[in-house]
């Protein structure tokens, strides 16, 4: 009897651990543009559909207004703003595809310029075959320190250009 009550609080203990998972599981996906594009997917069809049945609608009441058929006295769903709605959708949808493409160009340049891992000295036993030796690394490291001094000297170049011509030619 006693290993009946256990076991009740055991599998609450890991539906309890389960639920936590799955919830920073979602917050993580919610996140991640391409799962959020994925999600979002489904609403524009929707607000498309929306917007199909609406300006159906409007049209089918604006013939019968110009046929003389009917007054204008019956209230009809606004096109406006479920156009509106729809373009908020695919500007949503936009910013998930941009956010996408931004990390994955920062994944590929990441890659590019600092391909492989610099075996530690911590763990001498776990050297990997795709880690670099100790001396490309520092290659590597200074050349990306030349690279951002000649940014930085271009910047203040040019911002000494703009300074310049920012005060009268007799002054210089």
């Amino acid at each position: 009897m006693a290993s009946q009550q256990h076991q009740p609080v055991g599998s609450s203990c890991q539906s309890a651990s389960l639920q936590q998972q799955q919830l920073q599981l979602s917050q993580q996906q919610d996140f991640d543009p391409v799962h959020r594009f994925k999600m979002l997917i489904p609403q524009l069809k929707e607000s498309l559909q929306n917007l199909m049945k609406i300006a159906s609608i409007n049209l089918s009441h604006n013939t019968t207004i110009d046929n003389g058929v009917k007054s204008s006295d019956a209230t009809v769903p606004r096109f406006d703003k479920s156009l509106e709605e729809f373009y908020a959708l695919c500007d949503q949808l936009e910013l998930c595809l941009r956010l996408a493409y931004e990390c994955l160009s920062q994944s590929i340049d990441s890659a590019k310029h600092s391909p492989n891992l610099v075996p530690t000295a911590t763990k001498p036993d776990t050297v990997q075959t795709e880690s670099m030796s100790y001396s490309q690394y520092l290659g590597m490291i200074k050349s990306q320190i030349s690279c951002a001094k000649d940014i930085h000297n271009a910047l203040l170049e040019c911002s000494k250009k703009i300074a310049g011509k920012g005060q009268p030619p007799g002054i210089m």
